[in-house]
């Protein structure tokens, strides 16, 4: 296998020109994800994780805006692509699962309609054995009856059940790379942990690499190698998930895990990180994460160079914990 990177983002910026000013939503992001290899993009909501998976995929609206930087997936730059050839890509060697799965199921479509269309898109396939790859996809999504359930539609299904057919959508094409935007919020313990078993023996067997953007580091903790912890368009901290949270750096993962409620810590009151995470276009200057810092100096109002503190981590930060 070659040792290329399968995903490389270098120095990635999307931006948002709006009337109160430029968000910069994804700002400066620099990542790789080898084959079969599960990164988890962690942070508080409106951080940029979400942005990120939508510019790697093209899908990001106006007045949004990628304006700098790099995105190479197989050695191939997308941001050159044609959005014919953008397109192809999209939902068979790339595919999304976003939070709301309404955003994935059209619902005046039968769920075999939209499934089967998914496959005979981008495959030379019948319709007979692209609804038996669909029932089966269904049915490892932990859906029960799968045939009858290929004969309804989006709305006769709940919310966690719709989630879990968008989640089958998206490895129907046993895709190379799936980008998951916190896709198991609205599922019960059970059915989430047959996922993440599900997803990660697929990235194990067939190679498929898997971006996984959430705010929950526990499901993190047992489905990541590497993790990415993201604050005002930033990357501030990555590296292997275990080196990250049992030993974190930057001052921000340490609150993000303090946070988390914990046995070990029964009856206590949990950390919180003080402050309110910044508005997007009105960002302090240096460290965005200053105002809410317990380490802050007059040092962190300068430019933030990135640092490699460790074989394999990343930081931002001139204060690093020890």
């Amino acid at each position: 296998m070659s040792n290329a990177p399968l995903l490389e983002l270098h120095a990635l910026r999307t931006w948002f020109h709006t009337r109160q000013g430029i968000v910069r939503a994804v700002d400066d992001v620099s990542f790789t994800l080898a084959a079969g290899e599960i990164l988890g993009l962690a942070g508080e909501s409106g951080s940029g994780k979400s942005v990120t998976g939508l510019s790697i995929l093209g899908l990001v609206d106006p007045p949004g805006k990628i304006v700098s930087g790099r995105i190479a997936f197989r050695g191939r730059d997308l941001l050159g692509l044609e959005p014919e050839a953008l397109r192809r890509l999209r939902g068979d060697r790339i595919a999304m699962v976003f939070q709301d799965p309404m955003m994935t199921l059209n619902p005046v479509l039968r769920i075999d309609t939209q499934m089967i269309e998914a496959l005979r898109a981008h495959a030379a396939i019948g319709r007979a054995p692209a609804r038996e790859r669909a029932c089966e996809a269904l049915r490892k999504v932990g859906i029960a009856a799968p045939e009858e359930r290929l004969g309804g539609y989006p709305h006769q299904l709940s919310g966690g059940m719709r989630q879990r057919v968008a989640i089958a959508i998206a490895m129907l094409n046993r895709p190379d790379l799936i980008i998951a935007d916190e896709p198991t919020t609205a599922l019960d313990v059970t059915i989430q942990a047959q996922i993440l078993h599900e997803v990660q023996r697929l990235c194990r067997e067939s190679g498929t690499a898997l971006v996984w953007i959430t705010h929950d580091l526990a499901v993190l903790a047992g489905l990541a190698d590497r993790i990415a912890v993201m604050y005002a368009g930033r990357i501030v901290e990555a590296g292997p998930v275990d080196a990250v949270l049992t030993r974190p750096l930057h001052p921000y993962t340490r609150g993000l895990i303090a946070s988390v409620p914990s046995r070990n810590r029964r009856g206590a009151r949990l950390a919180q990180i003080p402050g309110m995470a910044p508005r997007l276009t009105e960002l302090p200057r240096g460290c965005a994460f200053r105002p809410r810092c317990d380490r802050a100096s007059e040092r962190c109002r300068g430019e933030i160079p990135r640092s490699n503190p460790a074989p394999g981590r990343e930081l931002r930060c001139i204060h690093p914990l020890q």
